[in-house]
């Protein structure tokens, strides 16, 4: 199993990412499961589609910060408008909160270890629920 990581561009807050998903241009009908599923965008289609999809999930960075994760459901090739190929990361609506954990800007998406990979939170680790800002500052603390 391996990971994604990519960058979540226009979205300050994890409750702001959960409302966007929601928008009806951010959901697709998975043509195997026929459920409405948040879906992705993304240019390249991973080599590891394979790997990823034996319980790989999508890490997203907010704000500067690895805050969440969302399990991937699949991994499909798209046609774009244009002519130009896409690839469509389908995605599992349940955000799961990760902890904070600093990361530079990147463009596209990356390969993400689990050794690499923030743990998840639990609810008796009440940062969890700090402004991204407050999240941030603290993270790059060491606290």
């Amino acid at each position: 199993m391996i990971n994604l990581i990519k960058l979540v561009v226009g979205v300050t807050s994890l409750e702001e990412l959960a409302e966007r998903q929601k928008l009806p241009t951010n959901l697709r009908l998975h043509p195997t499961s026929g459920r409405m599923l948040p879906i992705v965008h993304t240019r390249a289609f991973p080599k590891q589609a394979d790997m990823l999809l034996q319980g790989g999930s999508l890490y997203r960075v907010i704000a500067g910060l690895i805050l969440c994760r969302q399990q991937l459901v699949d991994i499909l090739p798209e046609a774009r408008p244009d002519g130009t190929q896409g690839t469509l990361l389908f995605i599992d609506p349940k955000i799961i909160r990760v902890e904070a954990r600093a990361l530079r800007p990147f463009q596209g998406w990356r390969y993400l270890r689990p050794a690499d990979a923030p743990p998840d939170l639990t609810g008796s680790q009440g940062h969890d629920q700090l402004p991204p800002s407050l999240q941030k500052e603290l993270t790059l603390l060491g606290l």
